[in-house]
């Protein structure tokens, strides 16, 4: 199809529309250039003459209008990677500001930064005692006691009569009468090694079984009259003295939380109050639904107040450290990788990438790809970043990473 010289102007002119609209800087950068090294281009020979919108097509004529019915305009070898030239955006230092170029340079300095999260009181699965029938035996007695009962260390749990105890103590009693001292030891260990507390049982067989620790009741088997077998649990106690605090972190953060860091928690139950504690541990696997961490953190619980199932938000800590920063406005992100302009103070420019780490305030840590003491484009970077594609200038590896 032949288009006219209208149609083509036309065609051209709602081109040159929708890459402007689309962020595309290469006209409106060399429409810049041209006034401000107006005096220098008179004495600098152009390598050919080209359409910022058709880069491949080269001409030699300065008249020479591209196949979008476009005037060509001059490119020169300082300005995108010719001969002894760095690779690079070659702005006329004059043209910078008009364009609202802004530049920062990257410093070293502490990236401010706070963790407050949700998280649950849990029991300490530390602290729990197993109470067991050491024998074969009847329960005589239990105390009224019920899960969930709170108890003290040393409360009893059930009486229980055990049979061989009985005929034991009664071998005991009688070598203890013939006054030899290696028998009466030998009976005494048999006595420890049939489980009898002590070495010596109550009332021929019958001995009281008492909890350990201090805590709450989580299972109780112990009922009157219910036969034992050895080893048979009576009840599970969970200590109360100290408590767990199961908070779900982000895993973007996961960096930011440690063992031993400390911890604050506060509950709607104790409003104005902060419970301090300490990070003792960082589960291993994520929860897949909700892309977290669970973060176990030790609170002390003398008074009892703590009772799991309760929810409080928990503050991690200073989560602040020192990096390498730059404004987060100077990161451009085109979701493949991650670029910043670069600046040498002489009106030239080129992409690099980086590996960017944690942003907050503002400010966006630089993990590799930029040292300190460069300086970057913070306003205008779009515009450089589509004149440096349209002129195929490939932007700056990392270092070690390079392609």
């Amino acid at each position: 199809m032949t288009l006219t010289s209208l149609q083509r102007s036309q065609l051209a002119a709602a081109l040159a529309a929708v890459a402007l609209a689309a962020g595309v800087g290469g006209y409106y950068l060399a429409g810049s250039r041209v006034p401000a090294a107006a005096s220098t281009d008179a004495v600098r020979k152009p390598l050919y003459y080209y359409d910022p919108m058709v880069p491949t097509e080269h001409y030699d004529n300065a008249d020479s209008l591209s196949s979008m019915g476009m005037k060509t305009i001059p490119k020169y070898a300082d300005e995108s990677g010719g001969p002894g030239a760095a690779p690079g955006v070659r702005i006329d230092p004059a043209a910078i500001q008009n364009l609202g170029i802004r530049l920062v340079t990257a410093t070293t300095g502490t990236l401010a930064g706070s963790l407050d999260v949700t998280g649950a009181i849990d029991f300490n699965q530390r602290d729990v005692a197993i109470i067991q029938a050491r024998a074969a035996g009847f329960v005589q007695r239990v105390y009224g006691r019920a899960p969930g009962d709170v108890i003290r260390a040393g409360a009893p749990i059930a009486d229980v009569l055990v049979p061989e105890w009985g005929g034991a103590q009664a071998e005991y009693d009688a070598v203890r009468k013939t006054g030899d001292r290696a028998l009466i030891a030998a009976a005494a260990q048999r006595l420890r090694l049939i489980g009898i507390p002590g070495g010596a049982a109550r009332g021929r067989g019958m001995t009281t079984i008492r909890s350990p620790i201090g805590g709450v009741i989580q299972t109780l088997d112990a009922r009157a009259g219910v036969t034992l077998a050895a080893g048979q649990t009576l009840a599970q106690v969970n200590g109360l003295g100290t408590v767990w605090l199961n908070a779900a972190v982000p895993e973007v953060r996961a960096a930011d939380v440690r063992p031993g860091q400390t911890a604050t928690a506060e509950l709607a139950g104790f409003p104005g109050e902060r419970f301090n504690g300490r990070v003792i541990a960082v589960l291993p696997t994520a929860q897949a639904d909700s892309r977290t961490l669970t973060v176990r953190i030790e609170l002390s619980n003398r008074d009892g107040r703590l009772r799991p199932g309760m929810f409080a938000t928990v503050h991690l800590g200073d989560t602040s450290r020192t990096a390498l920063l730059v404004p987060s406005e100077a990161v451009i992100r085109t979701g493949k990788r991650t670029l910043v302009m670069l600046a040498d103070g002489k009106g030239r420019f080129r992409p690099a990438e980086v590996r960017i780490g944690r942003e907050a305030g503002g400010q966006t840590e630089i993990v590799a790809g930029l040292a300190a003491g460069e300086k970057v484009v913070a306003s205008g970077q779009f515009l450089l970043d589509s004149e440096a594609s349209l002129t195929g200038i490939a932007a700056r590896p990392i270092a070690g990473e390079g392609k």
